[in-house]
């Protein structure tokens, strides 16, 4: 079921997601609102690739990704290992209506343990730009939104001015 999308001042975007301990049916069925929630966004929006489940206020530890090459569920991810080089990013997010824009440090790299929908356990490495994603949807399940990350007030651009410029 798609589910409305908290936005940037709602407090439950600064709290922090509980663990998965039961693969059940109630999972089963968040992960479903979060598919359902991110494919109607792609669609209307024409942008973005994951979503947390904060984002539409539920507070555990999942998160999904639909890529142009792969969709699948992340529980309980964990990052365990970050490469110690780093690139500059332009984040937005959907719980900022992708109105704005704002100038991020990644890591290039990270490895993440985590579940399936099945509560088998992956480890796995990620780059470039799936590891500047799942670091900022692993983010939302610690109450973290990429404003936190604003080193100054001129790394924040409107939509509108960042796809003159970038697009």
């Amino acid at each position: 079921m798609i589910k409305e999308i908290l936005l940037i001042g709602n407090p439950v975007l600064r709290e922090k997601s509980k663990s998965v301990n039961s693969f059940n049916e109630e999972l089963y069925s968040l992960i479903h609102d979060l598919k359902d929630t991110l494919i109607d966004f792609q669609k209307r929006k024409e942008i973005g690739r994951g979503i947390a489940a904060p984002q539409i206020g539920v507070l555990k530890k999942v998160i999904y990704l639909n890529l142009p090459d792969r969709s699948f569920v992340l529980v309980n991810p964990e990052i365990t290992w970050k490469s110690n080089e780093m690139f500059e990013v332009w984040d937005s997010c959907f719980s900022f209506d992708v109105a704005f824009f704002v100038k991020t440090q990644r890591y290039k790299s990270i490895k993440v343990n985590y579940q399936n929908e099945k509560g088998i356990s992956f480890e796995e490495t990620f780059g470039n730009d799936l590891s500047e994603l799942l670091q900022h949807e692993i983010d939302h399940l610690h109450g973290i939104l990429a404003t936190d990350h604003l080193k100054s007030n001129k790394d924040i651009i409107l939509r509108a001015e960042w796809e003159k410029r970038y697009k």
